[in-house]
C-alpha cells in the first residue's frame, strides 16, 4: 500500500525531476495529457497550468494515491488504472511517466507499444531514478541478504531494474521516434537534525522500503530499520545538520513519427 503523506515527506525534491522533463515538452497546443503513474496528484496538477486547453488525465494503481489527488479539486479527470493496461486515445498528445516504470516490470515492451499506438507527433516523456548503485540500495541489499530474513525479503531486491539513457534512446529510436535522452544527478541537502532519523532512511521509506516493510511484521521491520538506518548513518554522514544525498535520474522524451501528421 502507498502512504501519500509518508511519499511527500519530500515533496520538492522528488518534484524537481518532474518539472526538470516536463521543461523539455515543446508541445504548444495539445489536445490530451495523460500523467502515467500519477501518485497524489500534485505535480499532475501542474500541467493543467502548462497546457490550459487540454483535457488532463491522471492514472495511478493506487487507490490512497488517486484518493489524495482527487482531493485537490484540480482540473484533472484522475483514475485508478495499471499502466500495463493503459491504451492511447487518438486524441492524446502528451503522456508523462515519471518515477513509475522502475516498478514495471517489461516496460521496455510498454515504451515501444505506447510509441506504436501514440499518434504522429506526440510526445512521450519518462523519468526513473538510476541511483539503484548508489550507497543506499547497496546498503538495503546487504542488509537484506544477510539478516534473519534474508530467505523471505532476497527475491523482492531489484537488481537495476531500468536500462541506461542510451539503452531508451535506441529503444525508442527503433520504434521510430526522435529521442532526447540524458541523466542528472542531483545533489539533496537534506536535514539531519540532533537525534532525528536518519534523513535517507526515511526517504526510503517512501519508495524503495514498502515491499520490505509489506512483507515484514512489526518486530522484524523495528530490527530491519535499525539495521539499515545503522548503514546509512555511515555512508551518508550529517555535516552541519545535513545530509548531502546524491541522486542520478534518467530522463527520455520521445517524439513519434511527425512526417506522418505532415502527410495527412
Amino acid at each position: 500500500m502507498w502512504d501519500p503523506a509518508t511519499y511527500l515527506r519530500y515533496d520538492d525534491e522528488r518534484g524537481r525531476p518532474f518539472h526538470d522533463l516536463v521543461a523539455r515538452v515543446p508541445a504548444g497546443r495539445p489536445r490530451a495529457v495523460v500523467d502515467l503513474g500519477c501518485g497524489p496528484g500534485t505535480l499532475t496538477a501542474t500541467l493543467a497550468a502548462r497546457w490550459p486547453g487540454a483535457r488532463i488525465a491522471g492514472l495511478d494503481s493506487s487507490a490512497e494515491m488517486i484518493d489524495r489527488a482527487a482531493a485537490l479539486g484540480a482540473p484533472v479527470d484522475f483514475a485508478v488504472g495499471d499502466v500495463r493496461d493503459w491504451r492511447p486515445a487518438p486524441d492524446v498528445d502528451v503522456v508523462v511517466s515519471n518515477a513509475v516504470l522502475q516498478w514495471v516490470p517489461g516496460h521496455r515492451e510498454l515504451l515501444t507499444r505506447w510509441a506504436g499506438e501514440l499518434p504522429a507527433g506526440a510526445w512521450l516523456a519518462v523519468q526513473v531514478p538510476g541511483n539503484f548503485e548508489a550507497p543506499s540500495h547497496r546498503a538495503l541489499r546487504e542488509v537484506a541478504g544477510a539478516g534473519p530474513w534474508a530467505a523471505e525479503l532476497t527475491p523482492l531486491l531489484r537488481e537495476a531494474p531500468v536500462d541506461e539513457p542510451v539503452g531508451y534512446a535506441r529503444l525508442l529510436t527503433d520504434a521510430g521516434c526522435a529521442v532526447d535522452a540524458w541523466e542528472t544527478t542531483y545533489v539533496h541537502q537534506l536535514p539531519a537534525p540532533a537525534h532525528a532519523e536518519h534523513p535517507v532512511l526515511t526517504w526510503m521509506e517512501g519508495t524503495a522500503l514498502r515491499p520490505i516493510r509489506a512483507a515484514l511484521d512489526d518486530a522484524g521491520w523495528t530490527d530491519f530499520r535499525a539495521e539499515l538506518g545503522a548503514h546509512l548513518v555511515a555512508a551518508y554522514p550529517a555535516r552541519r545538520n545535513l545530509v548531502y544525498f546524491p541522486f542520478r535520474r534518467l530522463f527520455v522524451v520521445a517524439r513519434t513519427d511527425a512526417s506522418a501528421r505532415e502527410k495527412s
